[in-house]
């Protein structure tokens, strides 16, 4: 309630906060315009945005009270305050913050603008949203008891995000998204000497800001992902529902969430899950061999810790063990029996309709690892992706991303074996599976551009690939598009930028749109914002300073902070030298917002070549400056522009290079993320070594596929 006290003050009195932790309590004090609404089990969720704003909030709040009442029915614990507050804060490092009952977003993180909005932001922001109100439950009504189980928090709330958002909005697909997603960037981080356990010891508060990383979130997120796979729905709601009833309002540790699930289950998940969230890494498993027969196929199977270059695996870790679950699909569907793998090697048997069968291990991707198949079962599943008879994209997307991980891993699969799997993708239609293609083409892209000979080939087979897209999606958003049909058409976009930019059709369409927008920002369907960032750089790439202006001037005109981010992403694509060092002066001159300014950086490494050597220039003429911009803000942010400055090498010299301009100027809140990002450059180096000596030097090679 509010007290008018004397001529100028006010006295504010709130309810009785319940037990709780402190870092949990938040305020907010300004000047806000709202709108409200109650979810079905009573609670009121209003969503502040500053003065003007409060159009776009109906999106964020129609999310929040589906959210809630999903966690209330899934739990069956019901949210424990009267109210719920979502508040959009201009400027603000992290994504969002799950205060109890105040939860606070960045802007563009929370509000939509109905009419310029793409499916990929409405899907963010349902995402962020559902992922912060699953912390009501997962974090503050019951609480870690230290910091080294955070993945409690950030890995249940990276599943319940999913969860939610395809309970409300099935459309969005985001258990198939999985697997591109979350899944994908755990593993590529995992896959690195330089990561970490999902538990990882704290001795202070403050190192918990260097496992805010796709480790507590995204491995963390798969791992229960699995066990859910594994105990079956039932059980692992129930558990849930236990746990929560039985720790609300106090703190637990990883061992009690585990207790809950045995506790309905009978299963062993605390010996099970232990291998997971204990120990660094994850397996690669292998077919060791493999025996056909009419009715069944028995494989020999083994593990090893798997390491994203393929290296020697050092002598502590040749021991390492993981309890898999062992699950599979094949014409007939995904088969029934789950086998656990406990020891270094297994056999399994799996039922076939016919001798001729093809067999897919890890069905539905639902472990966190990597298969490597004999050249028989490869060939098998190769040709049931050409006839279109792996049906779930799950799958089809696991086997590329296993495929282009294997070869990266020093030639565990050859790189000649992997352009052949890619060329069977032609007829491909799928979103999911072409956010796993595109993952896949812009790896090869951004190593193999350091060699100009193999780059034209492979430029030209990408093309081959990608342009049957245009005729499937085409680039005139419809009336009736799926959500992921929108996605899919921004992702076509992106690969058109990348690999067929120089083509007349291409920028022909490209340069009508954008000169139409640019002259008109309200026809916005001239430019849907899906394809908005590709478009500016196809726009850029083939311009000169006129282009250059013409786009940066939008930044000033763009209503909201989304619609100004596309600026950011794109303006370093010119390819005029001076202009990209233009970019990088006034994205650090100060005016712009220090949530956003790295993303122009990052338009400019990825532009090329010749931008990664110019961003990474810059960093080391102007780091102290950079360094005293971002203060005492978020180590995050400084992650953000390293990476952005110096990490898009595929070179070992450049690695050497950079561990040394580091060791020589310390940033030891960063150390971590320096470590994982100067390993990846050396894996990329090496995997460019290993396709320069493969057949993909020869012409021949290509004329072949």
């Amino acid at each position: 309630k509010r007290v008018t006290v004397g001529d100028n003050k006010v006295e504010v009195s709130f309810l009785e906060t319940p037990k709780m932790s402190t870092y949990l309590l938040a305020y907010c004090i300004g000047e806000f315009d709202y709108v409200q609404a109650q979810t079905k089990h009573g609670v009121l969720i209003k969503v502040y945005a500053p003065r003007g704003e409060a159009a776009s909030c109906h999106y964020a709040l129609d999310c929040g009270c589906k959210a809630l009442d999903s966690f209330n029915d899934f739990f069956g614990v019901t949210y424990p305050l009267p109210k719920l507050d979502m508040v959009a804060i201009p400027e603000f490092a992290m994504g969002a913050m799950e205060n109890w009952g105040l939860v606070t977003y960045r802007s563009v993180d929370l509000l939509i603008d109905p009419s310029t909005a793409s499916n990929s932001q409405k899907q963010r922001v349902c995402t962020v949203v559902c992922h912060e109100l699953a912390h009501q439950w997962f974090g503050n009504l019951v609480t870690m008891t230290w910091w080294d189980d955070l993945w409690l928090n950030e890995g249940f709330a990276s599943w319940a995000e999913n969860y939610a958002a395809d309970e409300n909005y099935p459309e969005y697909e985001m258990w198939s998204q999985f697997v591109a997603g979350h899944l994908s960037q755990a593993l590529k981080l995992d896959a690195l000497q330089s990561s970490h356990p999902i538990q990882v010891n704290i001795e202070k508060a403050e190192e918990v800001e260097e496992v805010f990383d796709a480790i507590s979130y995204c491995k963390g997120g798969s791992v229960v992902r699995m066990i859910k796979a594994v105990l079956g729905m039932t059980n692992f709601q129930k558990g849930l529902s236990n746990y929560m009833k039985k720790y609300a309002y106090g703190n637990t540790e990883t061992l009690d969430l585990w207790q809950a699930w045995e506790d309905v289950s009978g299963l062993p998940v605390a010996e099970m899950m232990a291998s997971w969230t204990e120990q660094m890494g994850f397996p690669l498993l292998k077919v060791v061999k493999e025996e056909w027969h009419d009715d069944k196929v028995v494989m020999e199977l083994e593990q090893s810790w798997f390491l994203a270059d393929g290296s020697e695996i050092p002598e502590e870790g040749k021991s390492k063990l993981w309890t898999i679950p062992i699950l599979s699909c094949t014409p007939a569907g995904t088969q029934e029996d789950m086998v656990l793998m406990r020891e270094k090697t297994a056999s399994i048997t799996i039922p076939l309709k016919s001798k001729s069968d093809w067999v897919k291990l890890n069905a539905g991707q639902e472990v966190p690892m990597r298969v490597q198949y004999s050249e028989e079962m490869l060939g098998r599943l190769a040709k049931a992706i050409e006839a279109k008879e792996l049906k779930s994209p799950s799958d089809r997307v696991g086997l590329i991303m296993d495929a282009y991980a294997l070869v990266k891993a020093n030639q565990i699969m050859s790189p000649e074996s992997l352009l052949k799997l890619l060329s069977g993708y032609k007829q491909e239609d799928d979103c999911v599976v072409w956010q796993g293609l595109a993952d896949v083409l812009g790896g090869l892209e951004s190593v193999l551009s350091e060699n100009e000979k193999i780059a034209t080939n492979f430029y030209s087979f990408a093309k081959a690939l990608v342009l049957p897209l245009v005729g499937k999606v085409g680039w005139e958003a419809k009336q009736d598009d799926a959500h992921l049909t929108s996605i899919l058409r921004g992702i076509m976009v992106s690969l058109l930028c990348t690999f067929c930019s120089d083509d007349p059709g291409v920028y022909s369409e490209a340069k009508k749109r954008c000169e139409a927008f640019l002259e008109d920002p309200s026809a916005v369907g001239v430019l849907p914002t899906d394809i908005k960032v590709p478009v500016f750089k196809i726009y850029l790439k083939n311009g000169g300073e006129q282009e250059y202006e013409a786009v940066k001037a939008y930044y000033y005109k763009a209503k909201d902070n989304a619609e100004r981010k596309t600026v950011l992403n794109s303006l370093g694509s010119t390819n005029v030298e001076k202009l990209k060092v233009a970019t990088l002066d006034w994205t650090t001159s100060g005016e712009i917002k220090l949530q956003d300014f790295f993303y122009a950086i990052g338009s400019v490494s990825r532009s090329g070549k010749e931008g990664r050597t110019i961003t990474w220039k810059y960093f080391q003429e102007h780091h102290e400056r950079l360094k005293e911009m971002l203060g005492n803000s978020s180590p995050s942010l400084m992650d953000a522009v390293i990476v952005m400055s110096a990490g898009s090498f595929a070179s070992l010299e450049k690695a050497e290079e950079i561990t040394k301009f580091f060791k020589e100027n310390p940033y030891p809140k960063n150390e971590r993320k320096i470590a994982q990002m100067t390993e990846n450059m050396r894996a990329n180096g090496k995997f460019l070594n290993i396709l320069q000596a493969s057949d993909l030097s020869k012409p021949e090679f290509w004329d072949s596929l």
